[in-house]
């Protein structure tokens, strides 16, 4: 007599794929707090974050990311479901985010480093006082990452009531 095992392949799959989502993507959601302690009260750590910021979208978003990726594709195929809309949306919306963390938050980040590094260094022993260029590029990547936590929620949404 066969018995069903008690989770099939695919659960797991599932449950690996919305891990690697909650790995890759969680810590982008406390970066806006981040931000507001490092400018406010640690302005001599704000290079360091950035350098962090940085190493995180390596070594953590990229490779989750694609596990993230794959995990999918093998649960669309698995369960013949590529032709639902959250599937389609959430493959455009992973490489949408794939997309922006190699060519614009990895290299925005590096650049704010190196700003924020030349602006610690100009205030000496002093108060530190952001140059509007860093202050314009910080501004452009909070913006772009809200944008981009918009879309992780948006996703997580779709793939809830999979419309």
């Amino acid at each position: 007599m066969l018995s069903t095992p008690a989770v099939m392949f695919w659960q797991f799959v599932l449950a690996v794929h919305i891990a690697a989502i909650v790995i890759a993507f969680g810590v982008t959601f406390a970066y806006p707090v981040m931000y507001a302690v490092g400018i406010k009260r640690e302005p001599r750590s704000m290079p360091g974050f950035h350098r962090i910021q940085d190493t995180v979208g390596k070594t953590v978003i990229t490779p989750f990311l694609a596990l993230a990726l794959l995990a999918g594709i093998y649960l669309a195929g698995h369960l013949h479901q590529w032709s639902y809309f959250y599937v389609q949306w959430g493959l455009a919306v992973i490489i949408v985010l794939g997309g922006l963390g190699g060519a614009f938050f990895a290299p925005q980040e590096r650049k704010l480093a190196e700003l924020a590094d030349r602006d610690v260094a100009a205030a000496g022993d002093g108060e530190v006082t952001w140059s509007a260029e860093y202050t314009a590029l910080r501004k452009r990547v909070e913006l772009v990452g809200y944008v981009a936590a918009g879309l992780v929620l948006v996703t997580i949404y779709f793939m809830t009531v999979q419309t």
